[in-house]
């Protein structure tokens, strides 16, 4: 019996992407290419586990001066990643909500620093009976204690549990800790699986 649902925030419910800040100063290719080669994925995402935006963009900075204006505009001009919600993730979310049968968190890998402008910007966050920032943890999925810190603190039986995230390795994660999981996609594939769960949306 499914009595708690866990949401991922960015590209599940949250419209976050570099590529809308990086298009509107690089050619396609470029764009590509640097997000690949210089503000990469993995580099994000030792922001995410708690590195300072600071440290950060000075590493990168040493690393590639010659393209140093363009990794400074990756934090300076952060909120031009943020598109908006994804309004029918935001409307499933509403509808689990409204029922007033599960409990919801949020389990989101996401810096301290740029965490608050989220909050700021989407009231839907306030739904929320809590929300676990890996940048808060100094700690990210898809590592198990990330896991584990949101199943300690809201007493979540993880087999009464049932995660969603775009990300297939913090899917599998999830699942090895006895997590049930969706993989998301978009929301009318999720409102699918949710009804397979026999949660009603």
């Amino acid at each position: 019996m499914i009595n708690t649902i866990v949401f991922d925030l960015g590209a599940v419910l949250i419209d976050w992407n570099p590529h809308y800040l990086y298009e509107k100063i690089f050619k396609e290719d470029e764009m590509h290419h640097f997000l690949a080669t210089v503000c990469t994925p993995a580099w994000n995402e030792e922001q995410d586990g708690g590195r300072s935006l600071a440290e950060a963009t000075q590493v990168l900075i040493a690393q590639f001066p010659e393209h140093e204006e363009n990794i400074r505009f990756f934090y300076d001009r952060w909120p031009e990643m943020l598109r908006g919600e994804i309004p029918g993730t935001v409307a499933l979310l509403k509808t689990i909500r409204d029922s007033g049968n599960y409990k919801l968190y949020a389990l989101t890998n996401w810096s301290s620093e740029t965490f608050p402008i989220a909050l700021e910007r989407f009231e839907f966050l306030s739904w929320f009976d809590g929300i676990v920032v890996s940048g808060d943890e100094k700690d990210r999925k898809p590592f198990p204690s990330f896991y584990r810190t949101l199943l300690n603190r809201y007493a979540i039986e993880p087999t009464e549990a049932l995660f969603i995230d775009d990300n297939l390795r913090n899917v599998k994660a999830a699942e090895d800790l006895g997590i049930h999981a969706i993989h998301f996609i978009n929301p009318a594939q999720l409102k699918d699986a949710l009804t397979a769960f026999n949660i009603p949306v």
